[in-house]
């Protein structure tokens, strides 16, 4: 990575153990990130022993065994580094880790899904208001650099088929509704800052159908970063090349 850029990614790795037996090592070194953040690991500590020459890595477990969880690889010592966002109802599920840096804070989170049915949508909604209430304090201490699995495709350009989704999980009108209500609280998408009109740009495709042969996706993995760093913005792909999980790493370069 050249000096004057940090290189961040961020991939829903649906388990890192088996994601691990899928050439994970090879991602990791060939993308060479700064920041390298995983969701949904499904681990417990001592499950896996992967480190890297280099980095420091910082995990957050699920209570429960083999669901959820997050963690981060960083090739920079942090100022400090927290897991939840301290509201118990939702801080037993491994879904977010906040780095603290000298000039930002770095949160990877793994957003829950609202699930068939829709039966978790109001957990959900709790969440959302929560979450967005937590980022926004960081806010205003340091710029914010959101990333992970969120969950949500936000608009009709972010999905390959709009029309026949809109009840369904990360697509519901109030989902959508809370992404916007949360980049309006002074968050900026990344990758749509570089690529508003970009179609059949997809993060997440199911194993079903074959979905992904189809680019039948979802764009359900972001980078948002504070406002005031807009003018640090440097560069988000997506890494749709790159395969082992059902999402594919994203990427933000951010000018120092």
């Amino acid at each position: 990575m050249t000096q004057d850029l940090l290189k961040f990614v961020s991939w829903n790795v649906n388990g890192l153990r088996a994601c691990a037996s899928k050439g994970f090592d090879q991602v990791f070194g060939d993308l060479e990130a700064d920041f390298f953040c995983l969701q949904e690991t499904k681990m417990q500590a001592g499950q896996l022993d992967l480190e890297f020459p280099g980095y420091q890595s910082f995990w957050n477990y699920a209570d429960k065994k083999g669901y959820s969880g997050t963690a981060i690889y960083t090739r920079h010592t942090p100022l400090a580094v927290t897991y939840g966002m301290g509201v118990d109802e939702h801080d037993h599920e491994g879904r977010v880790i906040t780095m603290e840096m000298p000039d930002f804070y770095l949160v990877t989170v793994y957003v829950p899904n609202s699930q068939d049915g829709l039966r978790r949508l109001d957990y959900r909604m709790r969440w959302e208001d929560d979450f967005r209430a937590y980022v926004t304090r960081l806010d205003k201490v340091k710029p914010v650099i959101i990333c992970g699995d969120l969950n949500v495709a936000h608009e009709e350009i972010d999905i390959k088929n709009p029309s026949s989704n809109h009840r369904n999980a990360g697509f519901t009108d109030e989902e959508r509704a809370k992404m916007t209500t949360l980049l309006e609280a002074g968050f900026t998408d990344t990758f749509r800052y570089f690529y508003p009109d970009k179609r059949d740009a997809y993060s997440w495709w199911s194993y079903r159908f074959k979905a992904r042969e189809r680019n039948a996706g979802w764009r359900i993995d972001y980078f948002l970063t504070s406002r005031l760093l807009n003018d640090r913005l440097a560069g988000a792909s997506i890494h749709d090349e790159i395969y082992g999980s059902d999402h594919c790493p994203v990427e933000l370069l951010l000018g120092r």
